[in-house]
């Protein structure tokens, strides 16, 4: 159509990453669907680009999605940043030059620079996609030390062009309350802009646990090693930084050492010498722990041994905006949870869907009296909790929502 609204989208996460094709790829697709002429800027990791290009090259083409991949930069810390910042901005400038792009809709940290410097030199809408508070998660997540004189500049300047992004674009989503709750008392928010929150959203059909047959979910736990008297506790996704992989594992050892039949599965993509090595440390019988990788259409199958899962997050307040992608991903397979307060809005999702079990602190009593939870048998509704999930996390409202807010935008 004549007047299709052409929108750049810029990611510092790469579209062969798992993160990528989760949390970026889904809502594009849809968007495109919906009318529009996306374009997509990413930065691709060498490894997973080699391994994954082919697929990701395969899904926007059948979506109409421009894609465009740079290389990511490692190292040197800062240095290599800002060479990313630099291709950024060249290969941005080519996209809008050649299709006179409409608007650039970036996540926050480096793509939110881009957008900026594209609203103030092309003069396009910008969608600032505050899905995480940047500068200060990279803090929490001890990424940045603060006695460092460098990153104590680098966080002063994020904290200073986070504000000018507040203050410069054209709508805002988030993806928590708590996180709509911080941004509206900004003195840089001007409440005529659209704000709009959207929650990280679910493939219910990938994660469905009716999907997966019996012969599928024996195999699999054959594979593990798992026998039906198991009681299989999960952990999902990378471990390190802001996920408290000792906390967890201390929680394990409780559970270990209550109930025999317990067995605890970490599904993750690396680091699994990390996770071997938090065992022993808690002298976790090693017969009681299974590691795997897994690919992401392979989670669900994986999750399905699971009577729980568990994820440690530590609370701070980079935190408040932040919706676990794991989180709905359990729930849509009926499984509940056992975390901690002050991640997102996740506390209250639990509580209003009956999802699971939210300790209070990170102690023995506390870890005590949620084994005691787990012990009650069929205090937990595999049912109510996947229909919790389709009424929070379902993409296709995801996709309503973000289309929603861009014809706001475009009606300004």
């Amino acid at each position: 159509m004549s007047d299709q609204k052409k929108i750049l989208f810029i990611s510092y996460d790469g579209m062969t990453d798992p993160l990528g094709q989760s949390q970026v790829l889904p809502y594009l697709q849809g968007l495109s669907r919906a009318g529009y002429k996306i374009f997509l800027l990413s930065c691709e990791k060498k490894q997973p680009f080699e391994k994954n290009s082919k697929m990701i090259y395969d899904l926007v083409k059948e979506a109409g999605i421009t894609w465009v991949p740079i290389p990511y930069t490692k190292t040197p810390p800062v240095i290599s940043t800002m060479l990313d910042i630099y291709r950024m901005k060249k290969e941005a400038g080519k996209i809008h030059r050649r299709y006179k792009l409409d608007m650039v809709h970036t996540r926050p940290g480096v793509p939110a620079l881009i957008g900026v410097w594209m609203k103030k030199k092309f003069g396009i809408k910008f969608l600032n996609d505050i899905r995480d508070f940047y500068a200060d998660s990279r803090v929490d997540g001890h990424m940045w030390n603060l006695k460092n004189p460098l990153y104590k500049m680098v966080y002063g300047f994020f904290k200073r062009r986070e504000a000018e992004q507040i203050e410069l674009n054209d709508g805002i989503v988030c993806l928590t309350s708590a996180a709509e709750n911080v941004i509206r008392q900004l003195p840089e928010y001007k409440k005529e802009i659209p704000l709009q929150v959207i929650p990280c959203s679910v493939d219910l059909e990938l994660f469905d646990p009716g999907a997966i047959s019996e012969e599928r979910a024996k195999a699999v736990r054959a594979q593990l090693g798992i026998v039906p008297a198991d009681l299989v506790i999960t952990y999902l996704g990378s471990v390190g930084g802001l996920y408290l992989t000792n906390e967890m594992m201390q929680f394990c050892k409780v559970v270990s050492d209550k109930i025999p039949a317990a067995k605890f599965l970490f599904i993750s993509p690396g680091r699994h010498d990390e996770i071997v090595a938090a065992a022993a440390k808690h002298n976790i019988p090693g017969q009681k722990l299974i590691i795997t990788s897994a690919s992401r259409k392979e989670v669900p199958l994986f999750l399905s041994v699971s009577k729980f899962s568990v994820f440690f997050i530590r609370p701070c307040f980079s935190r408040k905006s932040q919706s676990p992608t794991k989180h709905g991903e359990i729930m849509a397979m009926g499984i509940p949870v056992i975390t901690n307060r002050e991640i997102g809005d996740v506390e209250e999702i639990i509580q209003e869907y009956q999802s699971g079990i939210v300790i209070k602190g990170f102690n023995e009593s506390e870890y005590t009296a949620a084994v005691e939870k787990i012990t009650l048998g069929n205090a937990f509704d595999p049912v109510a909790i996947r229909n919790g999930a389709v009424n929070f996390y379902d993409l296709s409202s995801a996709i309503k929502k973000y289309k929603s807010l861009y014809d706001r935008i475009f009606q300004q």
